[in-house]
């Protein structure tokens, strides 16, 4: 797919100067997205890590680049520590850009050991070793609004963690964590929380892509709760944007929100894409009963990032829905055969 051209933050004049930068997490939407940036700038040097095989490309947009400059690892954060140390010995990169999360909000009920396993107990590891990493300048965490519980009003970065769901506590603890590597060892770390990202490779189970499939489908799509919840739903791109913005002028210990201009509720995404796609809203969807420990709103400030980082969203969520739906229409042979549901991997 063509992404649309933004400000370009940092581009490099000098040729010949190199940046290493580690994402984890590369397997990740948020992360592949944020490599396929990144590989734009022939600057950079990236390895990504996940714990699962690397993906195919139909998730993965930076494989269309096929670039010498990005390299993947098999690395699992719970398992593999030593094997991760020994990566970063190697390839001491400057700036480390972590995505790496148990990310699901319902089923982290059903096992919440796992959500904390993953999101603040490797993370406990990690940081163990990064906090006499000399040659890390910059290390950029990706935090959730979710720590915040039910967003409503003027939600800045002050504000404080109320968190409704194992999920959202795992990350809250993590944030807890890293802050007290700030203060203690003058961690270099920026933190990043943005609203609901969506965009052609996201995973099928997300309500954008769910909805366009069960109407290519003819299946009916729920909406929980009605789709009564408003949620700020943002192109995945113009939040990688604001990651690199992070990486490159962030400050030690700052949080930095990104969010669109305004929220919108879930129900009214589902009528766009069904005006879209030109099928009757009623007849596609159906209200069921809403999940436990959903927020009713989810909306948060995002005006620092725009004043320090001159950062602003660029995609229309009209335009961002267009380029979700041709995804999926290039791609439908392979796409109906895939699962809809959310698998989860310990």
């Amino acid at each position: 797919m063509m992404y649309r051209t933004h400000h370009s933050p940092g581009r490099f004049k000098d040729k010949n100067l190199e940046r290493k930068i580690l994402v984890i997490g590369s397997n990740s939407f948020s992360g592949s997205d944020f490599i396929d940036l990144l590989l734009s700038d022939a600057n950079n040097r990236v390895v990504g890590i996940s714990r699962s095989l690397e993906n195919e490309a139909l998730f993965l947009p930076y494989k269309r680049r096929k670039s010498l400059k990005f390299s993947f690892q098999q690395v699992d954060l719970n398992k593999d520590i030593s094997m991760l140390k020994n990566l970063l010995e190697n390839f001491k990169p400057e700036y480390i850009v972590n995505f790496a999360a148990q990310s699901e909000v319902a089923p982290s009920w059903k096992s919440p050991w796992d959500w904390f396993q993953t999101n603040t107990v490797s993370l406990a590891r990690l940081l163990d070793y990064l906090k006499d990493a000399k040659y890390l300048k910059r290390y950029v965490h990706i935090s959730s609004p979710e720590v915040y519980g039910s967003c409503q009003g003027i939600v800045r970065e002050d504000a404080v963690f109320n968190p409704t769901t194992p999920y959202a506590a795992s990350k809250a603890a993590a944030d807890l964590l890293l802050s007290t590597y700030v203060k203690n060892f003058d961690f270099p770390l920026s933190t990043v929380r943005a609203t609901n990202v969506y965009g052609a490779h996201q995973q099928l189970f997300k309500i954008v892509p769910r909805t366009i499939i069960n109407i290519k489908s003819g299946k009916v799509q729920e909406l929980h709760g009605g789709g009564k919840a408003v949620k700020s739903y943002i192109h995945i791109r113009d939040i990688s944007h604001g990651e690199l913005l992070v990486m490159e002028k962030g400050k030690t210990g700052e949080l930095y929100h990104f969010s669109p201009d305004a929220g919108i509720v879930v129900r009214e995404v589902v009528k766009k894409i069904c005006e879209r796609m030109v099928v009757d809203f009623k007849s596609a969807t159906k209200d069921v009963a809403e999940r436990l420990g959903q927020d009713n709103a989810y909306m948060i400030d995002s005006s620092k990032a725009r004043l320090e980082l001159d950062w602003q969203p660029q995609i229309s969520i009209e335009q961002g829905l267009d380029e979700v739906i041709a995804w999926i229409e290039k791609n439908w042979a392979k796409i109906k055969t895939l699962p809809l549901e959310y698998i989860h991997k310990p």
